[in-house]
């Protein structure tokens, strides 16, 4: 019999070598242990990309500001009309380009934050199936629902989460997050 050990960790009883400490319990928080390692790398390699490219976007802008202060400042020097125009021109394009990547960075984000609640949700759920003491008080149950629903900082997140704790299948709860946005009652991704 070991002794210390630590009630988070999974014991070492699996499926494919059970012994009498073996439960679909210990099972099923090996598997939520799995998906919540998956987000977390997952997170972290997304991260790092995007953090890449927020950089290079931010030198591009400033190099456009910097073409478009420099063309517009050329009233007075050799730079003809037409040429002075398609720069302008031009820059305005990037710069709409621009702005769409940054709404792109901003849809990341939020896809971001909600993997980030789907990790808590699920490493908390692991934590509390895998102690005895917790998993039949409903207490516990009802204190990590709240827990997970003061994580929601989005009105979808919140509005999906109430729908299935009143008993919605998952269709049902995206079914009404897809409408209400769709009627405009949640806003969609804001620029800044």
């Amino acid at each position: 019999m070991q002794s210390g050990s630590n009630v988070n960790q999974v014991n070492s009883s699996t499926a494919s070598a059970p012994d009498l400490d073996w439960s679909q319990v210990s099972e099923t928080v090996r598997m939520l242990n799995l998906a919540v390692a998956q987000i977390s790398m997952a997170m972290h390699e997304g991260d790092d990309s995007v953090g890449s490219l927020s950089q290079s976007f931010t030198n591009m802008v400033g190099n456009i500001e910097d073409i478009t202060q420099a063309v517009g400042d050329s009233v007075e020097s050799q730079l003809p009309q037409p040429t002075r125009e398609t720069i302008l021109s031009r820059s305005a394009s990037i710069q709409e380009g621009m702005r769409q990547s940054i709404v792109a960075f901003q849809f990341y984000d939020r896809l971001s934050q909600r993997l980030d609640h789907v990790r808590f949700a699920l490493d908390s759920l692991a934590q509390l199936v895998s102690d005895k003491q917790r998993l039949f008080n409903p207490m516990e149950w009802q204190g990590l629902q709240h827990r997970i629903r003061g994580k929601y900082s989005m009105q979808e997140e919140q509005d999906m989460f109430e729908a299935l704790l009143r008993g919605a299948s998952i269709e049902e709860a995206l079914d009404i997050v897809r409408q209400r946005v769709h009627e405009g009652d949640i806003d969609d991704i804001e620029l800044f």
